[in-house]
């Protein structure tokens, strides 16, 4: 266990296999290793002291350059909690019992687009919403507005009979992976990183692109460049 209490970390767990999109973590993705750009990201946020990275692929980290410094802790995956069907709370849990800290923040490698100023406001959404008595964690979500079906073709949120504009519908929210803020408390009372009293963040649609499949890799190539072409335009 680390003899050192953080303030803030954050838990970016990272594996050498992905199923469905071979070894993602570390692929080029519009012109560095995937892995790279949220982790870039996560240090310029000040607020965090230290990111772990929880992995078994310590050594497929080193040849991309990343070992351990003031601000990455690397933590070798115990070989109980390795493989694709071992629950990430698991993982997370693991984390919490060794890294001591008043706040942890997860992400994931596969959320290249989450900017520093989506992840500074959110830490401080949930702070006030804790003093507040309010929430004892966060997620970040989609927030959509459309007509949903069962299988069988019948309404899921909607009257057929009388359709109303989309944007009057009750606003459903989509857990969208990108973002989750907790406590060793709240962590402990779920056994999960989503505690008992969440808050819904809803996070910038562009940035909330999980790279799951080989569709969404392309789909987030696409948004990459849009994105690089923008912040070139405006320098």
């Amino acid at each position: 266990m680390s003899s050192r209490k953080f303030d803030l970390v954050a838990l970016l767990p990272m594996k050498a296999n992905s199923v469905r999109v071979k070894g993602k973590n570390f692929r080029e993705f519009c012109g560095k290793p995937l892995f790279r750009w949220i982790l870039d990201t996560l240090l310029e946020v000040r607020e965090i002291d230290t990111v772990v990275i929880n992995t078994d692929a310590r050594h497929i980290l080193a040849e991309n350059g990343l070992v351990d410094s003031d601000r990455i802790m690397i933590r070798d995956r115990k070989p109980e909690i390795c493989g694709d069907t071992v629950s990430m709370n698991l993982v997370l849990a693991d984390d919490v019992a060794h890294v001591p800290a008043d706040l942890y923040l997860m992400t994931h490698t596969t959320n290249p687009l989450m900017s520093a100023d989506t992840i500074r406001k959110a830490i401080a959404a949930f702070r006030d919403a804790k003093v507040a008595g309010r929430a004892d964690s966060l997620f970040t979500v989609d927030k959509v507005q459309t007509r949903f079906y069962r299988a069988d073709g019948s309404p899921v949120n909607h009257d057929p009979d009388n359709l109303i504009p989309t944007q009057d519908l009750e606003p459903w929210y989509e857990e969208n992976s990108n973002l989750y803020v907790f406590t060793k408390e709240s962590f402990a009372s779920t056994k999960a990183r989503i505690g008992k009293r969440p808050m819904l963040y809803e996070s910038p649609p562009f940035e909330s692109i999980d790279i799951d499949t080989a569709a969404d890799w392309d789909f987030a190539v696409v948004a990459a460049r849009y994105l690089q072409d923008r912040n070139a335009r405006t320098i």
